[in-house]
């Protein structure tokens, strides 16, 4: 039987004999630390952030309804119980969701909008999670508000350096959620990242659109592109109903930074504003976001292969050495 595994693309890192699950396990440092450690997955060890920051991320994809929002919402929160200081900005202006996946709409008194035209301070739109310290979001614009007729992606990157500059100190990681389609929103929200997250599902339709997206996000300069399979069920790939993820990685030929198996608790995180990655115990879902995250915060990337195995032995393992 043909099976898929991904495979780390840090090959020579050796897990612990003993892995540690939270922040107080005797085996992790015990110097004092600006932020909890608490991530699920850690190797007695916080991630080494690589490149220069701020990493302004944008996350993408082109087609509607596979997933931005919610792995905005989850990486950001990954990130931060990492131990990184983020700044999650919602570009999406029309369609806003990102504050009710994170349960904070009730909190957004001020936009970027009110900021640009002088009604309040830079620190008085950012939204502070009260679970994470080091998260914040930033809306655009509140729902059924007119945008400035000015405004365009030099406005979005006066935000972004205004962010680098504050007095508190520049963010570790800045994602912009990206709306859908093609058009101005998706140019205003690319033009200040420097490197992208392309969120995909293994349909042909989704993957026309990713593969769009990825030229245009390539002519715009955008070179660090990797891509996040969204919404797999194995049982569907055993059946040949949907293309496996070696297919989909082969199609696009961008590195592959997650694999989210279809996961029914997204619906009720989402509807509770809860995220995944804070959920006790994990879902398979939350534990891929939060590979992801690590993944992202080190440059990594994961490859997908087909070995053969015995038939009684399980058909996916999403997370290799």
């Amino acid at each position: 039987m043909l099976s898929t595994h991904f495979l780390s693309g840090a090959t020579n890192a050796k897990p612990p004999l003993f892995p540690a699950t939270t922040a107080f396990s005797p085996l992790i440092d015990p110097r004092p630390k600006p932020y909890p450690i608490t991530a699920l997955l850690q190797w007695n060890r916080k991630p080494q952030l690589s490149g220069e920051t701020p990493r302004v991320v944008v996350v993408t994809s082109g087609k509607g309804g596979v997933g931005k929002t919610t792995t905005t919402a989850n990486m950001g929160l990954s990130l931060a119980r990492l131990g990184f200081s983020v700044v999650a900005i919602d570009a999406d202006v029309g369609l806003r969701n990102l504050d009710l996946l994170l349960g904070l709409e009730n909190r957004v008194n001020y936009t970027v909008v009110e900021v640009l035209n002088g009604d309040c301070r830079l620190d008085q739109a950012l939204v502070r999670d009260k679970r994470w310290s080091n998260f914040e979001l930033l809306c655009i614009s509140k729902p059924r508000s007119k945008l400035p007729l000015g405004f365009g992606g030099k406005a979005l990157i006066w935000l972004v350096d205004a962010l680098k500059s504050r007095s508190e100190g520049s963010p570790d990681f800045i994602l912009i959620d990206c709306p859908a389609g093609i058009d101005a929103g998706f140019i205003t929200a690319i033009t200040p990242a420097n490197e992208a997250v392309l969120i995909t599902t293994p349909d042909i339709t989704s993957l026309r659109d990713a593969d769009r997206v990825t030229g245009l996000l390539e002519c715009d300069g955008i070179r660090d592109i990797k891509m996040i399979v969204n919404r797999v069920r194995t049982d569907m790939i055993k059946g040949e109903d949907m293309m496996s993820v070696l297919d989909v990685q082969e199609m696009l030929g961008l590195p592959l930074l997650g694999v989210i198996p279809e996961d029914t608790e997204v619906i009720r995180s989402t509807n509770r504003g809860y995220p995944l990655v804070l959920n006790k115990p994990p879902t398979l879902a939350g534990l891929a976001f939060e590979q992801a995250a690590w993944r992202l915060v080190e440059q990594d990337s994961m490859q997908a292969v087909v070995v053969e195995e015995e038939p009684k032995r399980g058909f996916f393992s999403f997370f290799g050495g």
